[in-house]
């Protein structure tokens, strides 16, 4: 078993799919449209180009995204994504990319943890916790 998050972004999938490759070097493995499903009753009206899924790679880990319901209302609660980083060069580069339009929850600080840890609220929402990984 495993477990993926899957990420609803209300009709700005494409945009976040495009920040992520900027941001985190993702890789977009599959993506379907609303319009290549079988069954068009599953689009919502007037949205056949949004994103009805798609799945993203960034390093040896995945998740999910889709533009969902397209309601222009993307909330993403109680949960946040852990990004475990090799070095302080490359915690920078990541937060300070995830940071562009979004906002910093948690400045990034040596905890007891680990040598540099630091929380950020994406543009989109999301909320990445950034780590430099301990050996």
């Amino acid at each position: 078993m495993q477990i993926e998050p899957y990420l609803f972004f209300d009709g700005r999938c494409e945009e976040a799919l495009s920040f992520y490759k900027e941001a985190l070097g993702a890789e977009v493995g599959a993506l379907m449209r609303f319009r290549d499903s079988p069954d068009p009753t599953g689009a919502p009206p007037g949205n056949e180009d949004k994103v009805m899924h798609a799945l993203v790679r960034v390093g040896g880990a995945s998740f999910m995204a889709s533009d969902g319901h397209c309601a222009g209302d993307t909330s993403f609660k109680g949960f946040g994504l852990a990004l475990t980083v090799p070095d302080a060069t490359t915690f920078d580069r990541v937060f300070t990319a995830l940071e562009a339009g979004g906002q910093i929850r948690m400045p990034p600080a040596q905890t007891f943890f680990s040598p540099r840890f630091g929380m950020v609220e994406d543009r989109f929402g999301v909320l990445w916790m950034v780590i430099v990984g301990q050996g």
